[in-house]
């Protein structure tokens, strides 16, 4: 009979003991994205040692010919693969890059970050009144070089989460008007922070907080896990 689990002197700044983790030690990760944010929420779980290295992927894929998820999923997949090949020449190539994509979606149109100051009250507005939640929705990707010399070298792996947000509809135009002066969310999709004073804003949503604000912590454990051990699932499988 194995031992029960007993507390230990860390708390939260060190990872769960799991076998993602354990192989990852020592190893060079890379966050494909320069949002604070998803920064933060990697920070959460215990991954403190990273690079954060922007992608250059210009993000301009043609949305009228591809639907929300394959918009979605395409360009955090291309955000990856931008850094991976990037990288994986360097000095210590990296063992596992993350990357992400976040979209919000209302009357089944991409909301984008705001431009201006109207635009992004008016943005505020349009969301309030909606009769419907708004969807939030967050691509995943991961890529990790091959251990075997196999084309094309290395494992992509994709996950989208959606998140449905419905917004207070008593939140009156002062609110939004001083919500929009403070420029907390004028670099944020759909044009708030439901981690900070976006928070005010917000009745109910159904779904992950976290990918609200902008990675899934639990789809992308799992997506980590499913990237890092392909090969070792593959040979079960066959």
């Amino acid at each position: 009979m194995s031992e029960p689990p007993s507390y230990t002197d860390a708390v939260s700044a060190v990872p769960l003991n799991l076998p993602v983790f354990q192989f990852l030690r020592g190893k060079r990760i890379i966050l494909a994205s320069g949002s604070p944010r998803r920064k933060d929420l990697l920070n959460q779980i215990g991954l403190t040692k990273f690079d954060v290295i922007k992608s250059g992927f210009a993000e301009d894929l043609d949305k009228s010919h591809m639907s929300v998820y394959e918009y979605v999923q395409e360009t955090a997949s291309q955000k990856a693969l931008a850094v991976y090949k990037q990288e994986i020449e360097a000095e210590v190539e990296p063992a596992l890059i993350i990357a992400a994509d976040t979209i919000v979606l209302s009357k089944n149109q991409i909301v984008e970050k705001p431009t201006s100051a109207i635009e992004h009250f008016r943005m505020l507005q349009s969301l309030r009144d909606d009769d419907f939640p708004h969807r939030v929705f967050t691509a995943i990707a991961c890529v990790a070089p091959l251990q075997e010399p196999v084309y094309p070298g290395y494992n992509l792996q994709t996950h989208i989460e959606e998140t449905q947000v419905f917004f207070a509809k008593d939140v009156s135009d002062e609110f939004l008007s001083a919500y929009v002066a403070s420029g907390e969310g004028k670099d944020a999709a759909g044009g708030y922070q439901i981690q900070g004073k976006g928070a005010l804003l917000v009745d109910k949503i159904l779904g992950d907080y976290s990918n609200v604000v902008g990675l899934p912590l639990k789809a992308t454990l799992q997506l980590m896990e499913k990237t890092i051990f392909a090969e070792e699932s593959e040979s079960e499988e066959a």
